[in-house]
């Protein structure tokens, strides 16, 4: 019995797949979904072109690396062409919508999302997921965070990856949501979309994550969240501590929290009642798909500038 369960741990501790260092040590620019959608546009297999790097101005290890951002932000999909099974890339639903309405990611709603997707799942951006679902520290030291994620990976998987493939991974991340303030090397210059959201912050060495108001996230982007966790009824507490929720995803503290939840249910157009009878602190969901609220979402939006 007890080797049965050793071997079904074994087991299901490398069951999972991993990820790490596809990014090439270079994280996420602004405009760089946007450029690769127009090169797929006008072939879907240009990541497998070998005069790609010239067609769309960027070195080959940056093309690798955009390869990986346009899947793991869910900008694009991998498939198979019909007629002789090679691999293309495609606009994923939410791609559709990007491109659309947000293509250089000028709204918070927009970069709040993709950041979600990063961190959302095991699999691509392993280390993301990590330090946003499954870290609780808030304030620590580079060699420190290191140290704590080969810890989490040694206990729950397999994974055989050296050292400086994980701290590359952890830089990239930092340098992904770092202010412009932050960023001293001439090289940097061009700015991730992700820095306007204020997750992460460095002092005299040290790295701290930040909470966020609720604004600086988006409202459209938090229901967007709380749609695709794909349950009816929610707590608060949930909100606040579960993985792929508020709280873990975008640091938000339960205040905060409280009050975005307070103005998504005050505007009938979110698919949302609180319940505070006899201090539940429920929230229930009406069904409706993630995709099509967020296109009804940016529709709106536009409507307003014009």
């Amino acid at each position: 019995m007890v080797k049965d369960l050793l071997e079904t741990y074994l087991q299901n501790k490398g069951a999972r797949k991993l990820g790490f260092g596809q990014h090439q040590s270079f994280y996420l620019r602004i405009y760089w979904l946007r450029k690769a959608i127009q090169q797929i546009e006008i072939n879907n297999r240009f990541f497998y072109q070998k005069n790609a790097s010239e067609l769309i101005g960027l070195g080959t290890n940056m093309v690798n690396s955009l390869k990986h951002w346009i899947v793991a932000a869910d900008i694009c999909e991998v498939d198979k062409r019909g007629s002789d099974n090679k691999v293309i890339h495609r606009k994923s639903p939410f791609g559709e919508i990007f491109d659309s309405y947000d293509p250089y990611i000028e709204l918070n709603d927009t970069a709040s999302i993709i950041h979600y997707h990063l961190v959302d799942d095991i699999e691509p951006c392993t280390t993301w997921y990590w330090f946003f679902n499954e870290y609780d520290k808030t304030s620590f030291e580079k060699e420190e965070v290191l140290g704590d994620y080969l810890t989490w990976l040694n206990k729950n998987y397999e994974s055989k990856n050296s050292t400086n493939t994980l701290e590359r991974d952890l830089e990239c991340l930092f340098k992904q949501y770092y202010s412009k303030s932050t960023i001293t090397d001439p090289e940097e210059v061009i700015q991730s979309p992700l820095t306007s959201l204020k997750l992460i912050d460095e002092k005299e060495g040290r790295i701290y994550k930040k909470s966020p108001k609720y604004e600086e996230i988006g409202l459209s982007a938090l229901m967007y969240v709380l749609l695709k966790y794909n349950q009816y009824e929610i707590s608060i507490d949930e909100i606040e501590n579960a993985k792929n929720l508020w709280g873990k995803v975008f640091n938000m503290q339960r205040s905060e929290i409280v009050k975005a939840i307070e103005q998504l249910a005050s505007k009938s157009r979110y698919p949302l009642i609180f319940d505070r009878t006899n201090r539940l602190d429920l929230i229930r969901l009406e069904q409706e798909d993630p995709i099509e609220f967020l296109k009804e979402e940016y529709i709106r939006k536009e409507r307003a500038l014009k």
